[in-house]
């Protein structure tokens, strides 16, 4: 017969064990963990987050919650093969979709990540420390801020504003949500907030490692997209003159601010293209802002 496991209330040096798949030391977390995501179709991508967090919510200690928009390759499947709770909902923007997933979390702290994100050891490290033997310690904290990794084209982008672009990732549940924005969409709160690699005694790196576009293609596709959703923003927000200044003067100074004097020509080939595209996107917004606007008159 099998000895029966400590309670790790009381022995939690006894449940501390080995993670063989990442080589992370594990603990028995005190409070239940939520990781939400929405996605559509993330094949290439969904496995390699999910297996970032599997160690966080093994054997019943956290869950997976995905709130799914219609993928028709492969995510669902991945999703539930990681024992996912899988929802099917109709897309209603980034702010709300996110916000629905989190709602069907039922975990004392939420995880939200993207589906092209993963956490590095470091990260990992942080949330079961929160959760973990430390919980104590950080009783008074509602969020914490992650470093974000962006990889263009395979390369780690370190300048032009792309690093390190900190997301407020983690946070208690009810004390954070989603701004209601079409784009660029950003989680608030009023309690105390860490940022993880400065509030945590690690000697190693902390982050979150974003996958973001493996290919020029994914890249101009994503600005045509992200240009048409900031073009609805504007005339929302009243502005609908055609304007020289924004459409061909604004996207000039992006490029010179980013490349230059933030030192985005560092980054290489890869740092190139990208603040070129990203300076074409800004021009896209504004055109596509006067083009809707000028549909829209009676």
């Amino acid at each position: 017969m099998k000895a029966r496991l400590p309670s790790c209330l009381f022995h939690a040096q006894a449940c501390r064990r080995p993670f063989r798949h990442n080589r992370l030391p594990v603990y028995s977390l005190r409070v239940n963990l939520s990781v939400v995501l929405i996605t559509y179709n993330e094949e290439s991508n969904l496995a390699r987050t999910l297996a970032s967090v599997q160690p966080m919510v093994r054997e019943g200690t956290g869950e997976i919650v995905v709130v799914d928009s219609g993928s028709t390759d492969r995510t669902v499947e991945i999703a539930r093969s990681f024992g996912a709770r899988v929802f099917a909902e109709e897309w209603k923007g980034y702010s709300a979709q996110k916000n629905s997933a989190i709602e069907k979390a039922s975990g004392d702290w939420i995880l939200s990540l993207d589906a092209d994100e993963e956490l590095n050891h470091g990260a990992a490290q942080v949330i079961e420390r929160i959760l973990g033997p430390d919980a104590e310690k950080y009783a008074t904290v509602s969020a914490v801020w992650f470093a974000r990794k962006n990889h263009f084209l395979g390369r780690w982008i370190r300048h032009g504003g792309f690093y390190p672009d900190r997301k407020l990732r983690l946070f208690r549940r009810g004390q954070a949500m989603f701004s209601a924005r079409a784009v660029h969409e950003t989680v608030s709160t009023n309690g105390r907030t860490l940022i993880a690699e400065h509030d945590f005694s690690l000697r190693e790196d902390v982050a979150l490692i974003h996958h973001s576009y493996p290919t020029l293609s994914d890249y101009i596709d994503h600005m045509n997209r992200y240009s048409s959703l900031g073009a609805e923003m504007i005339v929302a927000e009243g502005r609908k003159r055609f304007s020289v200044m924004n459409i061909a003067i604004r996207p000039w100074f992006t490029f010179f601010y980013n490349y230059f004097l933030r030192l985005g020509f560092l980054d290489g080939r890869e740092g190139l293209l990208l603040h070129l595209y990203h300076a074409i996107y800004v021009s896209w917004k504004y055109a596509k802002a006067w083009e809707l606007r000028s549909a829209r008159k009676p």
